[in-house]
This record gives structure tokens, C-alpha cells and sequence, in this order.
């Protein structure tokens, strides 16, 4: 049985760094010993409130720090301590993030100077003060109308009033099931899939039902069979650069899908955040079939997740409302101010600069991976900020997480993403947190040295 009571320590911004400030504190209080087995990373978050892929993360940044070891199939432990009091494994090299999905931060972006500058331009307005004030839930006339603009070119005349603001992604989400899913129903979803789903499905009582998936993503007969099985409410989907898979539906299979979903009566939620980094993106879900589809396009991978904002397009106004209405019982309202700065950096074309210098970056770091990793079997999309790999045989992805912690290196594995019982030996990489390109390759050919030893043999790199 594990003795350590999972808590969040106070002063972390980042709720990760809280997870393992708390279990270095209780080891320097003597609250766990050396040797102690950590609760199930399923059961803190659980615990706390919090999802998967922080706990993950938490794990690996204590690993890397030496305070824990994991051992395949036993559990994840408290590791012991040197005589001067250092805890066993800790390494000298900085870690190297490659777990969150963050855009990078291309030299040729100054959010540290773009987001103040535009904040106190607004301000200073006549009339500038009101986005310090309460707004209307959908958000205001003018958000709207800029967010019409913007999403114009992945959905033609779009209406301002099918439009809600939503505090990122995940808020919209939560949201859209309130909406339309009751406790019990089903969510058709591909067999991995974005880990915000698994949350909100998990605090909303909804039944996940995986699809297969191939290189183009959910396969439309294995969705009309959940159909017909399931009878799901609702088809989760992300149709461009999948998270995690990289996957992108081709436009032939967006119809089929599309027709799926009409013929059983199926909404879908079309989580779009990574069209617009690509150079030639397809025919959006919402624009082959508005009158099912939820579109969610968020501006945390296109620029920063720090605004939260994101834009839902439901299906009419009426609809619209109430989603608004839902948001306003959850949030209140999207800040009035980042959703101003929003609207001005879509106005000026600053938002396009963004994007763009976001995408070059990926690009270029695509490039890397692909160079660094040589043989790897990898699945990436050059305009994407992440990519996927298959591990080599001899690899569990358990293991291969563990290890590369112990270098430094935090990665997700595909357990994270998966819903039914089939789990992968893959793994997710992020490329964009990496603070600059020559940190992310060290870290890269790190992993692909890894990749290519037997798994027992990698424990001597520590």
C-alpha cells in the first residue's frame, strides 16, 4: 500500500511542479521514505482534480530530479538518498520538456513585448476601460464579428451569432457536453485521443467508445459500427494534425464521416486547432455539414495558450445560446481584455505574423526530429508541433518513459491518449517547449541513442 497522501504545494503556477514540490517536501519532512511506493497516477489525479498527462508529467519531473524510480509493473518508488543527503540518479543536465504541447516561440515573436503593448493600446481607447468590466457570456458584439472574420477561411459566412468565446479549448469542450450528452451516454472518439476528452468524459459520467484508427485517422466503418453498436451522441474528432496521432482525414473520408453521422443522427465536435499552421489546409467538418457540427478552433496553438481563448461555432444562434449559457454557469465569461487583444491582433494581421512565424518554426523543427531520429518510425506533420513513434520492439512504452526521465527528458506515453484496452508501445514528443532548436536536438538524439539500445541495457546510460 502506498503511504503518501497526494497534495498540491502552494506558490506553483504550474500545478506539475506543485505534484512534486509536495512529494520533496514530505521527503525532507520524513511524512515518506525511501523505498515508499507513490500512489497510482490514475488515483492522484483522481485525488486531486487534476488530469493524466500533469500527473505524467509530475512523475517524470521527479524522476528526473532523482526523488522517485519506477519499476515496470510494481509501481513508481521513493528513491534513496546518497550520504550527503542527495537523493540516488539525480542529473546534472537540465530537463528538456518534450511532454507539453505548447507551441514553440519563434525569435521572430515578442509576445513579452506584443502582449503588454497591445493590452495598454486598448486601454488607453476611448471607451477602453470597459474590457475591464463584465461582459455578455457569448462575448461581446465586436469579439464575435472578429472571430467571423478569422474563421471565415476554414468555414464560408459563418454567422457572428452561432459564435461563443470560450476559456480555451478545454472550457469549450466541457461545455459542448454539458450541452448535448447526458451522464451514461456515449462519446465515439479515436482509440487514442486528445486527454481533455478522457477528463471531461470522466467528470461528466460519459461513456467513451475508441475507433479505429489508420494513417488518415478514425476509420468511417468502424465509426457506422459503433453506430450501430453504441449509438454514441456525439463524434469527437480532431480532422487535421491528431493529437496525438498526427493523423489528417483527406476530404473523401470527411464525407463519409459526415454522412455517418447524418444517417445515425450523431453530432459531431470538430476540434480544429492546428488547420490554420497548415499551408494548404481541407475542407473543414463544419463547412461540409454546419447543421451537426460544433467547431472548436482555439488560438493556443497558433499563438499562445496564455489568452485562453477560444471560438466555438455551433450550429445555429439558437444553439449558440445555449452553449453561452452553460459557459456562464461554469466561467461567467472569456476575460474581457484577452479577448480584446484577440480581436485587435486578428484586426491588424499580427495574429497571421504569429501563426505563421509558428509555423515556419515547426517546420524547422520537424526538420530536426526527423534528422535526429534517424530509423525511428515516426508519424509528423511538417506544419505541426508534435509528432508520434512507434517504439522498436524491444520497447515498452512504460520503460522507454522511465529511462528517457532519467536523462532529463519527459515524454508521454500512449496510455495518456488511449481509451479501451488497447494501449500502443508509442509515444507523443512536443517540439516546442524546447527553449531553442540546439536543446531540442541534444534531446532528440538522447532519445534516439535510447531507442536504439535493449531496454535492460539503457539503465547503464544513467
Amino acid at each position: 500500500m502506498s503511504s503518501w497522501e497526494p497534495w498540491l504545494a502552494e506558490g506553483e503556477q504550474l500545478k506539475y511542479r506543485g505534484i512534486v514540490e509536495a512529494i520533496e517536501a514530505d521527503l525532507r519532512a520524513g511524512r515518506i521514505q525511501p523505498g515508499d511506493r507513490l500512489p497510482p497516477q490514475r488515483m492522484i489525479a483522481e485525488l486531486l482534480g487534476v488530469d493524466l498527462t500533469t500527473v505524467t508529467r509530475a512523475f517524470n519531473e521527479a524522476r528526473r530530479r532523482g526523488l522517485v524510480e519506477a519499476n515496470a509493473g510494481r509501481g513508481t518508488f521513493v528513491r534513496r538518498r546518497t550520504d550527503d543527503g542527495r537523493f540516488l540518479g539525480a542529473p546534472a543536465t537540465p530537463a528538456v520538456d518534450l511532454s507539453m504541447n505548447t507551441p514553440p516561440q519563434p525569435a521572430a515573436v515578442n509576445l513579452k513585448r506584443l502582449i503588454p503593448e497591445t493590452i495598454a493600446t486598448l486601454l488607453a481607447e476611448e471607451n477602453g476601460m470597459l474590457n475591464l468590466h463584465y461582459q455578455e457570456s457569448t462575448g461581446s458584439e465586436s469579439d464575435r464579428a472578429a472571430a467571423a472574420v478569422w474563421l471565415e477561411r476554414r468555414i464560408a459566412d459563418v454567422k457572428p451569432a452561432s459564435i461563443v468565446l470560450a476559456n480555451g479549448a478545454q472550457s469549450a469542450l466541457f461545455a459542448i457536453c454539458e450541452c448535448l450528452a447526458a451522464p451514461g451516454d456515449a462519446i465515439a472518439a479515436g482509440f487514442v485521443t486528445y486527454p481533455g476528452l478522457k477528463a471531461v468524459a470522466q467528470q461528466r459520467g460519459l461513456k467513451l467508445r475508441p475507433l479505429s484508427m489508420d494513417a488518415q485517422g478514425i476509420i468511417p466503418e468502424a465509426f457506422e459500427a459503433c453506430c450501430v453498436m453504441d449509438a454514441p451522441k456525439l463524434l469527437y474528432v480532431i480532422p487535421a494534425i491528431d493529437n496525438p496521432t498526427t493523423a489528417t482525414l483527406s476530404e473523401d473520408r470527411r464525407h463519409e464521416i459526415v454522412a455517418i453521422a447524418r444517417k445515425y443522427d450523431v453530432a459531431i465536435i470538430e476540434d480544429d486547432p492546428y488547420s490554420v499552421l497548415q499551408s494548404d489546409p481541407l475542407l473543414s467538418i463544419a463547412a461540409m455539414a454546419p447543421e451537426i457540427t460544433w467547431h472548436i478552433a482555439t488560438l493556443s496553438k497558433c499563438a499562445t495558450p496564455a489568452l485562453r481563448i477560444a471560438y466555438v461555432v455551433a450550429p445555429d444562434a439558437a444553439r449558440a445560446a445555449r452553449l453561452a449559457a452553460v459557459i456562464r454557469a461554469v466561467n461567467l465569461m472569456v476575460p474581457p481584455i484577452n479577448a480584446a487583444l484577440a480581436s485587435r491582433w486578428i484586426a491588424t494581421g499580427i495574429l497571421d505574423d504569429i501563426t505563421i512565424a509558428i509555423r515556419d518554426e515547426n517546420i524547422a523543427r520537424q526538420k530536426i526530429a526527423k534528422a535526429a531520429l534517424g530509423d525511428a518510425q515516426i508519424a509528423a506533420d511538417k506544419c505541426g508541433s508534435h509528432l508520434w513513434i512507434r517504439l522498436p520492439p524491444q520497447w515498452r512504452a512504460a520503460d522507454f518513459v522511465q529511462h528517457a526521465g532519467r536523462s532529463g527528458i519527459s515524454v508521454v506515453p500512449a496510455s495518456v491518449f488511449a481509451i479501451g484496452a488497447a494501449e500502443p508501445e508509442a509515444l507523443r514528443l512536443s517540439l516546442g517547449v524546447a527553449p531553442d532548436r540546439d536543446a531540442l536536438l541534444g534531446a532528440l538524439k538522447q532519445l534516439a541513442y535510447l531507442l536504439s539500445q535493449p531496454s535492460g541495457a539503457a539503465k547503464a546510460i544513467v
